[in-house]
């Protein structure tokens, strides 16, 4: 079984390393170069894990995690949600809080530079979850 991921990230050097690690344990990836065009790709591919940066130019992680409270959205948000940024995470959490009055709805965390065995390690982790993981 093929696993699916996608990465939202408007930095293509950081899509194309993120892209890399994951490949070399054969999962399939998908990028978005913002959140429009994630939340599109999100649509499309129905991935099985998004990859998604906080901070970017148009729509944002955190627009990404608003539009996917939207009951329209259920359907494709199931998929969990690592976050990669470079912000520390409690201020994250609490801009989000602050602007949309609900909870970050993310899965796990993980701030940039990211060490490849880390970002594995959450991947594995994440999908183990959602019962998509490699045993």
């Amino acid at each position: 079984m093929s696993v699916k991921i996608l990465i939202v990230d408007d930095d293509p050097d950081i899509r194309e390393a993120v892209s890399a690690i994951l490949e070399s344990q054969d999962y399939q990836v998908v990028q978005a170069a913002d959140g429009e065009e994630g939340l599109a790709m999100l649509k499309e591919v129905q991935p099985d894990l998004m990859i998604l940066d906080l901070l970017m130019p148009r729509m944002d992680g955190f627009a990404v995690c608003k539009a996917l409270q939207d009951p329209r959205w259920s359907k494709y948000a199931k998929a969990p949600i690592l976050m990669l940024t470079s912000i520390r995470e409690e201020a994250s959490r609490r801009r989000y809080e602050l602007e949309t009055g609900l909870a970050l709805d993310v899965d796990d965390y993980v701030e940039k530079p990211i060490a490849p065995a880390a970002l594995l390690q959450r991947v594995q982790k994440l999908l183990k979850k959602s019962g998509k993981g490699v045993e």
